[in-house]
């Protein structure tokens, strides 16, 4: 399904309205903090730059998510996976939510949390039809709870929504409308060896931070939007802020030097706008990773509001 966007009485585009969604959600994370990024990128200027971009929008608050304190019983868990049962609560929370927003004819903009969210996302955007998916990040997120070296399941989400390995047996995890073929990783520098090994054997495409720098950030995500919206007609793009260098986003849990600029980032969702107002693509989005306890002055919190609303049309010009 997608959200078919209309003409104005001048002959202008006008975009679906966006349902704000926040899910201060830390499980799937090793370091503390990150359950506030909902309210850090609020913080940073959403509202005005969705208001500058002319977004029809409506903020819905943040949905009530398992945290460590009502899972004290998971300290010691069965899962080489940590919390692995609040993350299975929270997918399920999340999922049937953005389910009702697009039933709602609404783009559900998803504010993370971790980016195990990104499980309950694409499992609610894939049930309105095969879908597309663009990652923008540091890291391949393709780990099992059998190969993860850390058991943090931020770096599990693209496998459990594919129904690998391990969530073969996790009908909860899985998303069986996110397409292999039609699922992108952009900017990728940080792989573990497992990871590399899978992405090769598999049918996902994979840029890395490599071929930006070669070829560069306009024609790499041109192609990936081209991969992930063939043969669909919904693409979810999921930005984790540790796509980020670093020294432009430095309130991340896993920080990778070597990432793409502010700069870079913007013509990345100014792209992906652009895809959007051409073929109304976009069927969700999440910006996941703001961890303000290790932020200065939200920087990165601002710098989040600003790429979600870039890539929900706002324009310089």
């Amino acid at each position: 399904m997608s959200l078919q966007s209309t003409q104005s009485g001048d002959g202008s585009r006008t975009a679906p309205p966006v349902t704000v969604l926040g899910v201060p959600f830390d499980l799937g994370a090793d370091r503390h903090g990150v359950d506030m990024g909902p309210s850090a990128i609020r913080y940073g200027g959403l509202s005005a730059a969705l208001d500058a971009a002319g977004v029809d929008y409506a903020d819905a608050g943040d949905l009530a998510v398992p945290t460590l304190r009502t899972r004290a019983d998971e300290a010691t868990d069965e899962s080489d996976a940590k919390h692995l049962d609040g993350v299975a609560e929270m997918t399920e929370t999340l999922a049937d939510r953005v389910d009702r927003a697009l039933g709602e004819g609404t783009v559900p903009l998803v504010l993370g949390g971790d980016h195990s969210i990104a499980m309950g996302t694409m499992r609610g955007a894939a049930r309105a039809g095969p879908l597309g998916v663009v990652w923008f990040d540091a890291h391949g997120d393709y780990n099992t709870p059998t190969s993860s070296p850390s058991g943090n399941v931020h770096g599990m989400p693209l496998a459990a929504a594919h129904g690998y390995g391990d969530f073969a047996e996790m009908p909860w995890a899985t998303a069986s409308n996110v397409v292999e073929e039609n699922t992108v990783i952009v900017g990728a520098r940080s792989l573990d060896r497992d990871e590399q090994a899978v992405l090769r054997d598999s049918d996902m495409s994979v840029f890395t931070m490599s071929d930006i720098d070669s070829r560069g950030i306009g024609p790499v995500v041109e192609e990936a939007l081209d991969i992930a919206t063939d043969g669909v007609d919904g693409v979810h793009v999921s930005l984790d802020l540790d796509w980020l260098d670093p020294e432009d986003a430095p309130g991340v849990g896993t920080p990778v030097p070597g990432g793409v600029t502010y700069r870079e980032a913007h013509t990345a969702m100014e792209r992906v706008a652009d895809r959007d107002a051409a073929e109304s693509a976009l069927r969700s989005l999440d910006v996941v990773e703001v961890n303000p306890v290790l932020d200065t002055r939200n920087e990165t919190g601002e710098k989040a509001a600003s790429l979600a609303a870039t890539a929900l049309g706002k324009q310089i010009l």
